[in-house]
């Protein structure tokens, strides 16, 4: 696919809407119908009754789900005034505005493409630039790290279809590394037979059959019956799609190796990825995370903080694969609030209330007209998801490269800029 010129990403950031206005919390952009907007403003109401509003000592940027656009995530940067024009995707360098700014990245850089590997390299050049960075893990990223260390150690029946599980959408990036990395080179003498490579990536045979008994009580049946459902969908297409891309299973198996060493080893070209990444991180009364919430997850904000959450997290993602993928934290990577989801009742929220946290910012659910403010289970949430990555601006009927982002000001404003919608936003809970 033909790469954006980076020489493009200043004359895309004139796009950008200059005019603000008061955010409609009753519009269709955020919150569809007059009903939000009743409850946006009660909700302010009761919160700022209680305790006011705390807001961060240094400007924050919120940028979310990239998904693999570099271009559109560079233009991003540009657009907060962060950056400098960069010359090349994996040369930063910090505006003074930058230098005392902190970028919060919200999650799913990876997938859909056009180029996984170069915005990963860009991200690290924004480390390298000196930016404040918090990364957010997503459940695009999850993926991928599920699936690569599902091929370590011993098999289980709670984790070894976790491969295959990434799906189509993961193919991309595994033909990137192919490309770059493995077709240079000959194959491995050692290299299994295609035979063993199926059953090396593949659960084995029985695996719909064990699942559902392995994980009886610790998943509820409608969760176990769609994740049945889900992998038999992606067992049929999983093969075919790598040979979309001209490559093999014993491909596919060779690369699925280099990329552990890539990414799970810590002198990997890309071992930083993951060990940066955070499950949540909180800033005066925001809580930054990919989805959002459930009771479980107040309970261990209300009894030990967020630091003891993504002490969670991290304790997790080493010990217990099939615990921290099905349960209450990947939750906050992929709740949508539906009944197979956690559940975040009103004990929960006044939980979270009673801790100062009165809005959760996040990505996951993208929008096409710029950020929304929207109450969900009684919670205040700011969606940042404003459709970055051209392949989905593409399926969208959206123009151009995306770019926008969202301001977290230490005035006491929120300001929610897209290039897909004609003014600037601006929310400020007082008013």
């Amino acid at each position: 696919m033909t790469e954006i010129a980076l020489q493009t990403l200043s004359p895309a950031v004139q796009t950008l809407p200059v005019g603000q206005e008061r955010w409609q919390l009753h519009s269709h952009h955020s919150g569809s119908h007059k009903a939000s907007h009743r409850m946006v403003k009660e909700h302010l109401k009761q919160t700022t009754q209680k305790s006011g509003w705390k807001w961060p000592k240094k400007p924050i940027f919120f940028l979310s789900d990239p998904h693999a656009d570099a271009e559109a995530f560079l233009a991003s940067l540009l657009a907060t005034g962060g950056i400098k024009p960069p010359k090349q995707h994996d040369k930063i360098k910090l505006t003074r505005l930058g230098q005392r700014a902190h970028f919060v990245i919200g999650g799913d850089c990876l997938d859909k493409g056009p180029s996984n590997l170069r915005l990963l390299e860009s991200i690290r050049a924004l480390y390298r630039a000196g930016a404040k960075v918090t990364l957010i893990a997503g459940n695009h990223d999850m993926r991928l790290l599920m699936g690569l260390r599902a091929l370590e150690g011993q098999r289980s029946v709670l984790t070894e279809h976790l491969f295959v599980r990434m799906g189509k959408k993961v193919v991309p990036l595994i033909a990137e590394v192919f490309t770059r990395y493995v077709a240079p080179n000959p194959r491995p003498k050692n290299c299994p037979s295609l035979d063993a490579c199926r059953r090396a990536l593949y659960p084995r045979d029985d695996w719909f059959y064990r699942f559902p008994q392995a994980v009886e009580g610790r998943m509820p049946p409608e969760a176990i019956a769609r994740e049945l459902e889900r992998m038999g969908k992606k067992i049929k297409t999983f093969e075919a799609e790598c040979l979309e891309y001209g490559m093999t299973l014993q491909d596919v198996y060779v690369t699925a190796k280099v990329l552990q060493k890539l990414f799970l080893k810590p002198k990997g070209d890309y071992g930083w990825f993951f060990k940066e990444m955070t499950l949540a991180a909180k800033q005066g009364s925001f809580l930054f995370l990919h989805a959002g919430l459930d009771d479980s997850v107040t309970h261990i904000l209300k009894r030990k903080g967020v630091r003891a959450l993504n002490r969670l997290y991290k304790s997790q993602l080493k010990k217990d694969l099939f615990e921290f993928y099905y349960g209450t934290v990947a939750n906050v990577m992929r709740t949508k609030y539906r009944p197979v989801d956690l559940p975040l009742t009103p004990k929960g929220v006044r939980r979270i209330h009673r801790l100062g946290i009165f809005a959760v910012v996040h990505g996951h659910l993208n929008r096409t007209e710029g950020q929304r403010i929207i109450v969900k289970q009684g919670l205040l949430h700011i969606e940042g998801d404003i459709t970055l990555d051209r392949n989905s601006r593409r399926k969208e009927g959206l123009e151009g490269i995306g770019l926008g982002f969202t301001q977290i000001c230490p005035s006491g404003r929120v300001i929610g800029v897209s290039r897909d919608y004609p003014r600037q936003k601006v929310f400020t809970p007082a008013n």
